[in-house]
């Protein structure tokens, strides 16, 4: 059992905090109103205490995030933690899920039927596709005043490059609270180092040492050499070793000075696609590869059938310590993501801003509160509930002393994974420090984020709000972190032999034919001009 000390100033803040609560928020009851000029306390002209200020009622709609004690919760408005939540924020929610599979349909039928809770949380900016134009047509306060009178601690604390992607650059107004990721490059490449040391092999580093490595793999057996996933969604490491990931924070300049996706590198995504091909060919992906969904992906990968994959490095405590429970002598780590031709290799980075919570218009009379439920998020009393749970059963704290100890089967890392990440709705995610240090994967984890994913990763040309074009060309349009339909779709038949991969010109060529010029022109106007282009 691990002991960790933090600060003895948890319990003032916590005290100072309600008192500020109760000062703005208790509305001292009238004397002649509520007090009968006869009663004991007129007549012995004694002071009447206040009472407790009612809970401030909000719902908000919140994306499951393929979080298993979410999506598997049957009420999660009774959880005992929302309610620990409620009981210390003086609030009572109406959290409204949509499954994360479901979320652009569902967020786009929540706006058409004017079915919109107190708080909306986004993906990322305002101009977010899942926004649908919502806070161009009015739909969410702007935030500036509420912020500088009730939320001084989410301005200290919230770096200024997250409050300008929710930042209207022409009005000046906030229109949103982000939840911050620090550090940009938050994917890493994983494996098995039992199985590497087993094969005999050292750490790969270029694109054709990983493809012996897993070739190695199979000859042990191992089920999935590397980890595919439908769409390339997390298996899109060998595209990024050719910087081809062509998302929509990837776009580049190219020599003719046009702005363009990455994915106009035609003999780049040549090699990225062969490279994939070969992989299929030779069985080091799955066959099924293309039809993998995320809870799948994970249950394969925690169950020890995987040699090599992609995954976010903040999981390493969680998915490592599964996948050791499941597999006796199982062995993981993060390592630098295999290289290309220009010598680097990793993920897309991603923008500062992870999750975004947005107040509609229609609950301005209790806006404020709603502003001091998420400045609240900051605390050192909230840190120390979305790390260890509640006091006296998680954890327990003697004079600023916690015992926690961390869990290690599959319900409690759940858990913990849904405190410290999903419920924990503003806060820099890129890990959660408290965590961290109590576990040995944990301290690997940090020690990957410090001294391995700051030198790698791919870092483009993002505009917020999105290209106009894309708006009338759907299919040329990618998602935060996949291709766009109509390249997605002849690079999958390209893997799977279907269509020559020397065709891939021809493919760039029905791209600027069915709208990619205008796209290519808006963008190198927009990155020309600096508006609204992020680097």
């Amino acid at each position: 059992m691990r002991k960790l000390v933090v600060l003895a100033t948890v319990a003032a803040l916590s005290i100072s905090m309600l008192s500020s609560c109760s000062k703005n928020n208790n509305n001292e009851p009238s004397q002649a109103a509520n007090t009968p000029a006869n009663s004991a306390t007129a007549t012995n002209n004694k002071e009447e205490t206040p009472a407790a200020a009612e809970p401030t009622k909000f719902s908000i709609s919140m994306r499951t995030l393929n979080v298993p004690y979410v999506e598997q919760n049957p009420d999660i408005n009774k959880d005992k933690y929302v309610l620990q939540l409620e009981k210390m924020t003086n609030t009572d929610l109406d959290i409204r899920l949509i499954p994360h599979n479901e979320y652009q349909d569902k967020m786009i039928q929540m706006f058409a039927t004017n079915d919109i809770p107190d708080v909306v949380q986004g993906s990322g900016g305002i101009s977010g596709q899942e926004l649908g134009g919502a806070v161009q047509s009015g739909v969410f306060l702007p935030l500036n005043d509420l912020l500088k009178e009730h939320g001084q601690n989410l301005l200290k604390f919230l770096p200024q490059a997250a409050w300008d992607r929710l930042t209207d650059a022409k009005t000046g107004s906030i229109y949103g609270i982000p939840e911050v990721l620090s550090n940009p490059s938050r994917r890493a490449t994983w494996i098995r180092t039992d199985l590497l040391e087993k094969a005999g092999k050292p750490i790969p580093k270029t694109v054709e040492e990983t493809l012996d490595v897993l070739r190695a793999f199979k000859e042990l057996g191992v089920e999935h050499p590397y980890m595919g996933r439908k769409n390339f969604k997390y298996a899109d490491t060998f595209f990024g070793s050719y910087d081809v990931l062509g998302y929509l924070n990837q776009f580049k300049q190219f020599p003719d000075g046009k702005v363009k996706p990455t994915f106009f590198d035609d003999a780049a995504m040549k090699k990225a696609i062969q490279t994939y091909k070969t992989m299929y060919d030779e069985g080091l992906i799955s066959k099924e590869f293309a039809t993998i969904e995320s809870a799948d992906f994970k249950s394969i990968i925690t169950s020890g059938k995987a040699g090599m994959w992609s995954m976010n490095a903040n999981e390493l405590p969680i998915w490592g310590t599964q996948l050791t429970t499941n597999v006796p002598g199982a062995k993981v780590a993060l390592i630098p993501s295999p290289v290309g031709d220009d010598g680097k290799g990793g993920y897309a980075h991603y923008n500062p801003v992870t999750r975004s919570y947005f107040i509609n218009v229609a609950a301005k009379d209790k806006a404020a509160d709603i502003i001091k439920y998420f400045d609240w998020m900051v605390s050192e009393q909230a840190q120390e509930f979305f790390s260890y749970g509640i006091e006296g059963e998680d954890y327990k704290n003697d004079g600023g002393t916690i015992t926690y100890t961390p869990p290690t089967d599959e319900e409690g890392t759940n858990k913990q994974r849904y405190l410290n990440y999903w419920l924990w709705m503003v806060q820099d995610t890129t890990y959660n420090k408290f965590i961290a240090e109590l576990s040995e994967p944990g301290k690997q984890m940090v020690d990957a984020f410090d001294n391995l994913l700051t030198k790698e990763g791919r870092r483009g040309i993002e505009f917020d709000p999105r290209l106009e074009a894309f708006m009338n060309y759907p299919d040329l349009s990618p998602l935060s972190d996949q291709l766009p339909p109509l390249v997605l779709e002849h690079v999958l038949k390209m893997v799977y032999g279907k269509e020559p991969i020397d065709n891939y010109g021809k493919v760039l060529e029905e791209y600027l034919s069915k709208g990619g010029n205008e796209v290519i022109e808006e963008a190198t106007t927009r990155f020309n001009s600096k508006e609204n282009a992020f680097e």
